[in-house]
Protein backbone atom coordinates (compact mmCIF):
# COMPACT_ATOMS: atom_id res chain seq x y z
CA UNK A 1 0.00 0.00 0.00
CA UNK A 2 1.17 3.98 -0.65
CA UNK A 3 2.38 5.11 2.90
CA UNK A 4 3.64 9.23 3.32
CA UNK A 5 7.27 8.72 4.87
CA UNK A 6 9.64 10.91 6.20
CA UNK A 7 13.18 10.77 4.16
CA UNK A 8 16.02 11.30 5.56
CA UNK A 9 16.79 15.25 4.47
CA UNK A 10 13.32 15.71 6.63
CA UNK A 11 11.11 15.88 3.72
CA UNK A 12 8.26 13.91 2.97
CA UNK A 13 7.58 11.08 0.38
CA UNK A 14 5.35 8.18 -0.92
CA UNK A 15 6.76 4.89 -0.84
CA UNK A 16 4.85 1.44 -0.98
CA UNK A 17 5.09 -0.50 2.40
CA UNK A 18 3.74 -3.79 3.94
CA UNK A 19 0.30 -3.55 5.46
CA UNK A 20 -0.01 -2.32 9.07
CA UNK A 21 -0.20 -5.45 11.43
CA UNK A 22 -3.24 -4.42 14.07
CA UNK A 23 -2.66 -5.26 17.47
CA UNK A 24 -5.96 -6.95 18.75
CA UNK A 25 -7.82 -3.56 19.91
CA UNK A 26 -7.17 -2.13 16.46
CA UNK A 27 -9.06 -1.83 13.55
CA UNK A 28 -8.19 -1.14 9.93
CA UNK A 29 -9.58 1.73 8.44
CA UNK A 30 -9.18 2.50 4.99
CA UNK A 31 -8.44 6.26 4.65
CA UNK A 32 -11.00 8.27 2.72
CA UNK A 33 -8.88 11.86 4.05
CA UNK A 34 -6.50 13.18 6.74
CA UNK A 35 -5.67 16.26 7.48
CA UNK A 36 -1.98 18.27 8.27
CA UNK A 37 -1.63 19.45 11.46
CA UNK A 38 0.83 22.51 12.83
CA UNK A 39 2.80 19.91 15.22
CA UNK A 40 3.23 17.29 12.28
CA UNK A 41 5.61 19.63 10.11
CA UNK A 42 7.21 19.63 13.41
CA UNK A 43 7.28 16.19 13.73
CA UNK A 44 8.98 15.99 10.12
CA UNK A 45 11.92 17.90 11.03
CA UNK A 46 12.77 15.78 14.24
CA UNK A 47 11.80 12.38 13.22
CA UNK A 48 14.08 9.72 11.41
CA UNK A 49 13.79 7.96 8.42
CA UNK A 50 10.84 5.70 7.46
CA UNK A 51 9.06 7.63 10.46
CA UNK A 52 5.42 7.83 9.05
CA UNK A 53 3.23 10.96 9.56
CA UNK A 54 -0.40 11.82 10.16
CA UNK A 55 -2.85 11.25 12.82
CA UNK A 56 -6.25 12.29 11.69
CA UNK A 57 -8.24 9.71 9.99
CA UNK A 58 -11.45 9.52 8.22
CA UNK A 59 -12.34 6.30 6.52
CA UNK A 60 -14.37 2.66 6.68
CA UNK A 61 -13.32 0.06 8.82
CA UNK A 62 -12.32 -2.61 6.75
CA UNK A 63 -11.17 -4.76 9.58
CA UNK A 64 -12.35 -4.94 13.13
CA UNK A 65 -10.71 -5.21 15.81
CA UNK A 66 -9.66 -8.98 17.07
CA UNK A 67 -10.78 -7.89 20.47
CA UNK A 68 -14.37 -6.84 19.76
CA UNK A 69 -14.38 -3.47 20.77
CA UNK A 70 -15.35 -0.67 18.45
CA UNK A 71 -17.10 -0.10 15.00
CA UNK A 72 -17.46 -3.04 12.64
CA UNK A 73 -16.64 -3.63 9.11
CA UNK A 74 -18.17 -0.63 7.02
CA UNK A 75 -18.77 1.93 9.30
CA UNK A 76 -17.44 5.30 8.11
CA UNK A 77 -15.45 6.31 10.92
CA UNK A 78 -13.02 9.02 11.78
CA UNK A 79 -10.38 9.03 14.86
CA UNK A 80 -6.85 9.11 15.66
CA UNK A 81 -3.57 7.03 14.85
CA UNK A 82 -0.63 7.38 16.82
CA UNK A 83 1.87 7.93 13.22
CA UNK A 84 0.90 7.13 9.95
CA UNK A 85 -2.30 8.39 8.86
CA UNK A 86 -1.26 9.66 5.98
CA UNK A 87 -1.61 6.25 3.87
CA UNK A 88 -4.10 3.87 2.19
CA UNK A 89 -4.69 2.32 5.80
CA UNK A 90 -3.86 2.65 8.92
CA UNK A 91 -3.97 0.83 12.56
CA UNK A 92 -6.54 2.64 15.19
CA UNK A 93 -7.16 1.69 18.27
CA UNK A 94 -10.57 0.94 18.11
CA UNK A 95 -12.06 3.03 21.55
CA UNK A 96 -10.24 5.92 19.80
CA UNK A 97 -13.56 6.13 16.40
CA UNK A 98 -16.54 7.50 16.52
CA UNK A 99 -19.35 6.56 13.89
CA UNK A 100 -19.57 9.79 11.06
CA UNK A 101 -23.10 9.96 10.40
CA UNK A 102 -24.59 8.84 6.25
CA UNK A 103 -25.01 13.03 6.01
CA UNK A 104 -21.57 14.27 7.49
CA UNK A 105 -19.09 14.70 3.97
CA UNK A 106 -16.23 12.14 5.23
CA UNK A 107 -13.64 13.55 3.80
CA UNK A 108 -14.08 17.07 5.39
CA UNK A 109 -14.64 15.46 8.71
CA UNK A 110 -10.98 14.80 8.29
CA UNK A 111 -10.25 17.73 9.46
CA UNK A 112 -12.11 17.50 12.93
CA UNK A 113 -10.34 14.84 15.33
CA UNK A 114 -6.58 16.73 16.07
CA UNK A 115 -8.58 20.27 15.78
CA UNK A 116 -12.13 19.70 17.00
CA UNK A 117 -10.61 17.67 20.24
CA UNK A 118 -7.75 20.76 21.02
CA UNK A 119 -10.69 23.54 20.47
CA UNK A 120 -12.84 21.55 22.88
CA UNK A 121 -10.57 20.35 25.65
CA UNK A 122 -9.44 23.76 25.41
CA UNK A 123 -12.26 25.64 25.84
CA UNK A 124 -13.42 23.02 28.45
CA UNK A 125 -10.46 24.38 31.40
CA UNK A 126 -12.45 27.65 30.62
CA UNK A 127 -15.25 25.96 32.70
CA UNK A 128 -18.22 28.22 32.02
CA UNK A 129 -17.87 30.97 29.40
CA UNK A 130 -21.44 31.98 29.35
CA UNK A 131 -21.63 35.83 28.99
CA UNK A 132 -17.42 36.60 29.07
CA UNK A 133 -15.88 38.12 27.12
CA UNK A 134 -13.26 35.37 25.48
CA UNK A 135 -10.32 36.14 22.99
CA UNK A 136 -9.35 33.61 21.08
CA UNK A 137 -6.09 34.11 18.70
CA UNK A 138 -4.84 32.20 15.86
CA UNK A 139 -8.64 31.91 14.95
CA UNK A 140 -8.39 31.41 11.50
CA UNK A 141 -6.33 28.45 11.58
CA UNK A 142 -7.84 24.70 12.20
CA UNK A 143 -8.40 25.01 15.97
CA UNK A 144 -9.27 28.81 16.26
CA UNK A 145 -11.87 28.70 13.82
CA UNK A 146 -14.04 25.81 15.90
CA UNK A 147 -13.03 27.80 19.27
CA UNK A 148 -14.53 30.66 17.81
CA UNK A 149 -17.63 28.42 17.14
CA UNK A 150 -17.56 26.42 20.20
CA UNK A 151 -17.25 29.52 22.20
CA UNK A 152 -20.28 31.08 20.94
CA UNK A 153 -22.61 28.48 21.19
CA UNK A 154 -21.46 28.19 24.46
CA UNK A 155 -22.75 31.84 25.12
CA UNK A 156 -19.20 33.20 25.03
CA UNK A 157 -18.48 36.63 23.78
CA UNK A 158 -15.97 36.44 21.47
CA UNK A 159 -13.62 38.34 20.09
CA UNK A 160 -11.18 36.65 17.34
CA UNK A 161 -7.52 38.02 16.17
CA UNK A 162 -6.37 37.12 12.81
CA UNK A 163 -3.50 38.15 11.04
CA UNK A 164 -5.34 39.74 8.13
CA UNK A 165 -8.44 41.50 8.22
CA UNK A 166 -11.10 38.78 7.44
CA UNK A 167 -14.50 38.09 8.55
CA UNK A 168 -14.78 35.41 11.38
CA UNK A 169 -18.47 34.11 11.44
CA UNK A 170 -19.41 35.05 15.25
CA UNK A 171 -16.35 37.14 15.96
CA UNK A 172 -15.28 40.77 15.70
CA UNK A 173 -11.92 40.50 13.34
CA UNK A 174 -8.65 42.62 15.07
CA UNK A 175 -5.10 42.88 13.80
CA UNK A 176 -4.28 44.47 16.82
CA UNK A 177 -5.31 44.07 20.87
CA UNK A 178 -4.31 47.51 22.01
CA UNK A 179 -7.06 48.53 24.16
CA UNK A 180 -9.84 45.70 23.00
CA UNK A 181 -9.91 44.38 26.34
CA UNK A 182 -10.45 43.56 29.29
CA UNK A 183 -10.92 39.74 28.63
CA UNK A 184 -12.16 37.70 31.35
CA UNK A 185 -10.48 34.48 29.76
CA UNK A 186 -8.41 33.47 26.67
CA UNK A 187 -7.18 30.72 24.18
CA UNK A 188 -3.80 31.35 22.43
CA UNK A 189 -1.74 29.13 20.18
CA UNK A 190 0.63 32.22 18.77
CA UNK A 191 2.73 32.89 21.74
CA UNK A 192 5.36 35.64 21.15
CA UNK A 193 4.59 39.32 21.53
CA UNK A 194 0.86 38.32 20.76
CA UNK A 195 0.84 35.81 23.64
CA UNK A 196 2.15 38.94 25.54
CA UNK A 197 -0.15 41.43 24.79
CA UNK A 198 -3.22 39.20 25.64
CA UNK A 199 -1.68 39.40 28.57
CA UNK A 200 -1.82 43.11 29.20
CA UNK A 201 -5.58 42.73 27.88
CA UNK A 202 -6.48 40.08 30.94
CA UNK A 203 -9.06 41.41 33.87
CA UNK A 204 -7.97 40.88 36.89
CA UNK A 205 -8.87 36.71 37.63
CA UNK A 206 -8.77 36.01 34.34
CA UNK A 207 -8.26 32.73 32.78
CA UNK A 208 -5.94 31.76 29.95
CA UNK A 209 -5.24 28.70 27.83
CA UNK A 210 -2.00 28.50 25.96
CA UNK A 211 -1.61 25.71 23.94
CA UNK A 212 0.41 26.58 21.02
CA UNK A 213 3.52 28.91 19.73
CA UNK A 214 3.21 29.22 16.25
CA UNK A 215 5.00 32.46 15.80
CA UNK A 216 8.25 30.58 17.11
CA UNK A 217 8.99 33.43 19.77
CA UNK A 218 9.33 33.74 22.79
CA UNK A 219 6.71 35.83 24.66
CA UNK A 220 8.71 38.38 26.41
CA UNK A 221 6.83 39.14 29.55
CA UNK A 222 7.64 39.34 33.61
CA UNK A 223 5.55 39.27 36.49
CA UNK A 224 5.46 43.00 36.77
CA UNK A 225 3.08 42.55 33.14
CA UNK A 226 0.62 41.01 35.63
CA UNK A 227 0.00 44.13 37.54
CA UNK A 228 -3.55 45.64 37.00
CA UNK A 229 -3.73 41.88 35.58
CA UNK A 230 -3.70 40.15 39.21
CA UNK A 231 -4.45 36.58 39.92
CA UNK A 232 -4.79 35.18 36.22
CA UNK A 233 -4.82 31.66 35.79
CA UNK A 234 -2.48 30.23 33.28
CA UNK A 235 -3.45 26.77 32.06
CA UNK A 236 -1.43 24.80 29.12
CA UNK A 237 -2.76 21.90 26.99
CA UNK A 238 -1.11 19.51 25.29
CA UNK A 239 -2.89 16.95 22.96
CA UNK A 240 -0.30 13.92 24.10
CA UNK A 241 -1.28 14.21 27.08
CA UNK A 242 -5.17 14.27 26.44
CA UNK A 243 -7.07 11.11 27.83
CA UNK A 244 -7.35 9.47 24.36
CA UNK A 245 -10.31 6.92 26.38
CA UNK A 246 -12.35 10.11 25.60
CA UNK A 247 -11.64 10.30 22.07
CA UNK A 248 -14.99 8.75 20.88
CA UNK A 249 -17.27 10.46 23.44
CA UNK A 250 -16.01 13.85 22.39
CA UNK A 251 -15.95 12.98 18.86
CA UNK A 252 -19.36 12.02 19.22
CA UNK A 253 -19.76 15.50 20.65
CA UNK A 254 -18.65 16.99 17.56
CA UNK A 255 -19.98 15.22 14.86
CA UNK A 256 -23.45 15.77 16.46
CA UNK A 257 -22.75 19.48 15.89
CA UNK A 258 -21.56 19.38 12.44
CA UNK A 259 -24.51 17.23 11.99
CA UNK A 260 -26.84 19.67 12.40
CA UNK A 261 -25.57 22.75 11.36
CA UNK A 262 -24.14 24.52 14.28
CA UNK A 263 -20.51 23.53 14.03
CA UNK A 264 -18.96 24.41 10.31
CA UNK A 265 -15.79 22.48 9.15
CA UNK A 266 -14.03 25.20 6.75
CA UNK A 267 -11.49 22.98 4.78
CA UNK A 268 -9.21 25.38 2.23
CA UNK A 269 -7.82 22.07 0.05
CA UNK A 270 -7.70 18.74 -1.08
CA UNK A 271 -4.15 16.81 -2.13
CA UNK A 272 -3.81 13.13 -3.25
CA UNK A 273 -1.65 11.70 -0.51
CA UNK A 274 0.81 11.12 -3.63
CA UNK A 275 1.31 15.33 -3.49
CA UNK A 276 1.40 15.25 0.34
CA UNK A 277 5.01 17.27 -0.56
CA UNK A 278 3.49 19.62 -2.21
CA UNK A 279 0.85 20.24 0.23
CA UNK A 280 3.26 20.21 3.35
CA UNK A 281 5.35 22.83 1.65
CA UNK A 282 1.97 24.37 1.12
CA UNK A 283 1.02 24.63 4.38
CA UNK A 284 4.13 25.85 6.30
CA UNK A 285 4.33 28.56 3.56
CA UNK A 286 1.52 29.87 5.71
CA UNK A 287 -1.51 32.01 4.79
CA UNK A 288 -3.99 28.95 4.44
CA UNK A 289 -7.44 29.87 5.53
CA UNK A 290 -8.70 26.34 6.96
CA UNK A 291 -7.60 22.75 7.09
CA UNK A 292 -5.42 21.09 4.37
CA UNK A 293 -6.80 17.32 3.61
CA UNK A 294 -4.90 14.49 1.85
CA UNK A 295 -6.72 12.15 0.27
CA UNK A 296 -6.74 8.50 -1.07
CA UNK A 297 -7.85 8.62 -4.40
CA UNK A 298 -7.19 4.82 -5.05
CA UNK A 299 -9.30 3.02 -2.46
CA UNK A 300 -9.60 0.27 -4.27
CA UNK A 301 -6.08 -0.83 -4.44
CA UNK A 302 -5.93 -0.92 -0.75
CA UNK A 303 -9.38 -2.88 -0.63
CA UNK A 304 -7.46 -4.81 -3.05
CA UNK A 305 -4.35 -5.82 -1.62
CA UNK A 306 -6.78 -7.47 1.36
Amino acid sequence: MLSVRVTADHEVAVEDVLEPVPTSSEAIVELEASSVNRGELSLIRMRDAGWGPGQDVAGVVIAEAADGSGPPVGTRVIGLAEEGAWSECVAVQATRLARVPDDVDLAAAAALPMAGLTALRTLRKLGSVLGRNLLVTGATGGVGGLQVQLAALSGARVTALVRHEQTVAGARALTDLDGSGPFHAALDSVGGDVLSAVVRELSPRADLVWFGSSSGAPSPFSIYDFIGHEDVTIHTYFSYAADAAQDTADLDILLRLVQTGQLALNTARRWPITEAAAAVHHFAAGGTLGKILLTNDNPARSRAAR
